[in-house]
This record gives structure tokens, C-alpha cells and sequence, in this order.
């Protein structure tokens, strides 16, 4: 299963989308939620507070 590489979640078949940047990166998101947080806003999914990323960091639960 893929993962989601904003929110860390997991994508079920068939669904999602994939981004590739020039270089040649590939990177898959779950929902327009998170390409948008990623690509638009430029946000770090550390510092963003309903992603799992945050609460594995900065709070410490496992999620």
C-alpha cells in the first residue's frame, strides 16, 4: 500500500493522486487536502496539526 506523503496515511488502490516534479520526484497524496498543504501553502506536515507527522513529532503519540 502507498502512503500518503503529507499526512502520512494509507491510500487504498485506485485511489489518490501522484505528483512528479522535473527532477524526476514522485510524490503521492490522498486528498486535494494535502496536495494543496504540500504544493500551494508550503506547509510542513510537522508543523501542521491534523496530520499523523505532527502528533508522532511534536506531541508523541503514536499514530
Amino acid at each position: 500500500m502507498v502512503r500518503c506523503d503529507f499526512c502520512k496515511k494509507t491510500i487504498p488502490a485506485g485511489t489518490g493522486k501522484k505528483y512528479v516534479f522535473k527532477t524526476g520526484k514522485i510524490i503521492d497524496f490522498c486528498s486535494m487536502k494535502c496536495e494543496k498543504n504540500m504544493l500551494k501553502l508550503r506547509r510542513k506536515p510537522r508543523t501542521t496539526k491534523w496530520t499523523n507527522e505532527f502528533h508522532r513529532v511534536i506531541v508523541g503519540k503514536k499514530a
